[in-house]
């Protein structure tokens, strides 16, 4: 997967910047409120981004609806994902909402 210089400027909001047919291709680092999605155009498998958190986690939600649970995404006017994202790593929670192309802290986060 190719990521293009300008996909790394800061002031992007959330959107999805390509897609792989593995997650092997998706790179080590992915740009600021970037998503990849792994799968084929037909069927996403994966939702594949960095925590908004910015402790380094990489996330990656189902997306195939054969399977649970599994999230949706919606590419319209603004990326969104439902349902929310909840993260319960060893020292930290992140618990959010990606609707609208912004990221939206749930009150029982650690942030």
């Amino acid at each position: 997967m190719k990521i293009s210089w300008w996909e790394w400027l800061p002031f992007w909001r959330w959107r999805v910047i390509g897609q792989a047919g593995s997650a092997d291709e998706v790179p080590d680092q992915l740009p600021r409120n970037a998503v990849a999605l792994v799968g084929d155009i037909d069927r996403t498998k994966w939702i594949v981004f960095d925590c908004p958190c910015r402790t380094g986690h990489r996330i990656m939600l189902n997306a195939d609806l054969a399977r649970q649970p599994h999230w949706t995404l919606n590419q319209g006017q603004r990326l969104t994902i439902s349902p929310s994202i909840d993260y319960r790593g060893s020292e930290r929670r992140c618990h959010y909402f990606i609707r609208s192309g912004r990221i939206e802290w749930a009150k029982d986060s650690d942030r």
